[in-house]
């Protein structure tokens, strides 16, 4: 018995529906574009019986068209399809923005198989629809399918008409997914663009004073000016100097750090420029200093402001003339290093009393940047508490879960003298003592905890707390002199007067101290 054509078709709507529907909900479930394409091309081929389906974009740089996604083809045959516009079905219906039926493949001149996926089987009966994909009347690419047709159906040209429509308003949907994904990347962008997009790696920080330091190193990396970073002890001057050198010209080239308090003033000078065999008693063979090493790359001398004068005015000598001799030698040798400097000194200060050369601070003063103390930049601290957490948790195979209230209560209210080496070690104390996957208040250092999280508040009124102590000083005098009035206040840069009115009214008797 022939099922009734109305039967068919409702069975045909109702299936058109539910693909609709899978369709709208695989669309929501991402921005990524790549997850949620493939899923849909599946859906059409396993609701609609399709032999394959693509998703062609146009590129408008390249002024190409490309296969983005597709279902049942190899990513080979992918790669070959490749159009322009108006160049075969893909490119015409892009370009003019109409949908085309192909009802067999075989007998059309206009369909190129370029993907050469079609030559494997005998395919008489196989129909092609592309259809446009269009944002706000811009054709941004098509969406494109085969299918066989069966010959014995009165009318399978009346099917196909039904899958166009259907794929058109696909392609509508994935159009609207497309222009939703571009604007969120808009905006993100925006975003980006106003905090200043550039960001270094291994820096962690959004705070405005960072993002003004990000800034500074942006302008300065891709030249070879000399860079003094400035900046109190924790700050993270070295990470500052690794950044410039990632981001510059130099990058692949070698980049040498030079600590310079760490090194006796003794062999700082033989560390820096090197030495010949013999220069002095335990030179028994010739060695390459720094500068050498770091010939056609970049030098990082920390805490420049230790370099004894001697050794300052032959760095000046190498910022200015870009040559030195080895200690102990002769010979002059020319090097092409860029300096990157930092130190914690006030030079300024030292400048003045002669403990650094005036000459050599404007040398390296040509692009100062000054690193903003932690306390500055709070923001930040919970963001470097969180990535510290997660380093220490696993060098220490411990998966912190969760810092607590109380805990960050007491980062955010301290003021950090030691900046972010302070806090880094803190963390990795905190995430030693935790055993239950959680960094409580307990866990911080003494110096960070507060009266409240100690519950040694002080439970007294100002006026009885100096009574208290103005009390307590009178008999550590009075004890001193051996209660003798005068003698204790003057000792107290008090009157005998005045002396006498408080051990009245602390009601001391002075007779206990007289033994």
């Amino acid at each position: 018995m022939i099922e009734p054509q109305s039967k068919i078709h409702y069975r045909r709507k109702i299936e058109e529906l539910n693909l609709l529907f899978d369709v709208s909900q695989t669309l929501d479930r991402s921005l990524d574009l790549d997850q949620i394409i493939q899923p849909v091309l599946k859906a059409l081929s396993d609701r609609l019986g399709l032999v394959r389906s693509t998703v062609t974009l146009f590129n408008r740089q390249s002024e190409k068209i490309q296969i983005e996604a597709a279902h049942g083809m190899t990513n080979r045959e992918q790669e070959k399809g490749e159009y322009l516009l108006g160049e075969g079905v893909i490119g015409r219906v892009i370009e003019t923005g109409e949908p085309v039926m192909v009802p067999n493949i075989t007998t059309s001149t206009e369909f190129l198989n370029k993907t050469e996926t079609r030559k494997k089987n005998n395919y008489n009966n196989l129909a092609y629809i592309c259809v446009p994909i269009k944002i706000e009347n811009k054709t941004i690419g098509a969406l494109s399918a085969d299918k066989h047709y069966d010959v014995s159906t009165s009318s399978p040209s009346n099917e196909l008409d039904e899958d166009m429509k259907l794929l058109s308003i696909i392609g509508s949907m994935i159009a609207g997914a497309v222009k939703i994904r571009r604007k969120v990347q808009e905006e993100q962008e925006k975003q980006l663009s106003n905090k200043n997009q550039f960001k270094p790696i291994d820096i962690i920080g959004t705070s405005t004073s960072m993002i003004e330091v990000y800034d500074l190193i942006k302008q300065v990396a891709a030249s070879d000016a000399t860079v003094l970073i400035r900046g109190e002890s924790g700050t993270g001057k070295e990470l500052i100097a690794h950044a410039i050198q990632r981001n510059s010209l130099r990058k692949n080239k070698p980049f040498i750090k030079v600590n310079c308090a760490a090194l006796p003033e003794t062999i700082i000078e033989s560390e820096l420029f090197g030495h010949e065999k013999g220069a002095f008693t335990s030179a028994v063979s010739k060695r390459i200093g720094r500068f050498e090493l770091a010939n056609g790359g970049t030098i990082f001398l920390d805490e420049i402001g230790d370099l004894s004068p001697a050794t300052q005015v032959k760095l000046l000598r190498v910022l200015q003339e870009k040559e030195f001799e080895r200690v102990g030698g002769t010979a002059t040798i020319q090097v092409n290093v860029r300096i990157i400097a930092a130190t914690n000194r006030p030079l300024e200060k030292m400048m003045k009393k002669n403990l650094f050369r005036e000459d050599l601070y404007y040398r390296l003063n040509v692009f100062p940047i000054h690193l903003p103390l932690l306390k500055d930049r709070r923001s930040d601290i919970m963001l470097l508490a969180d990535y510290f957490t997660e380093k220490y948790g696993k060098l220490a195979s411990k998966p912190i879960q969760r810092i607590s209230t109380p805990a960050i209560e007491l980062f955010m209210s301290y003021h950090w003298p030691g900046n972010i080496r302070e806090l880094e070690n803190c963390i990795e104390r905190a995430v030693l003592l935790s055993i239950d996957g959680v960094i409580h208040g307990h866990h911080l250092p003494p110096s960070l905890q507060s009266a409240e999280s100690t519950g040694t508040e002080l439970h007294d009124t100002l006026k009885n707390a100096v009574g208290k102590l103005e009390k307590e000083l009178i008999l550590d005098s009075l004890k001193s002199s051996k209660g003798n009035k005068a003698k204790a206040a003057r000792h107290l840069g008090l009157t005998e007067r005045k002396m006498g009115l408080r051990v009245n009214k602390y009601q001391i008797d002075t007779e206990l101290f007289t033994t």
